[in-house]
């Protein structure tokens, strides 16, 4: 995950909509089931995909009152707790 990307989507479902974003993660989600896609592919639409999750993710902790650099620093905390353990 890479806090830049998931910086630029946050302030792009604040301008927009979530939903643009939820709609995003299914079409890519649908794309990896077909044929013909590389392992290499994968590996790139997976972590699009979780940079779109971290986002809605971050959107959620703002909605709930963080402030969005908080809500950035804790979401990247877990996500570093949860490669370490």
């Amino acid at each position: 995950m890479k806090l830049p990307l998931i910086k630029h989507i946050t302030n792009f479902i604040e301008e927009n909509d979530e939903d643009y974003v939820i709609e995003t993660i299914e079409t890519l989600e649908n794309l990896t089931e077909a044929r013909g896609i590389s392992d290499k592919e994968m590996d790139v639409i997976g972590e699009i995909i979780s940079n779109l999750y971290g986002a809605i993710e971050v959107t959620k902790m703002v909605k709930e009152g963080a402030s969005k650099k908080d809500a950035l620093n804790s979401f990247m905390k877990r996500v570093q707790d949860s490669i370490d353990t």
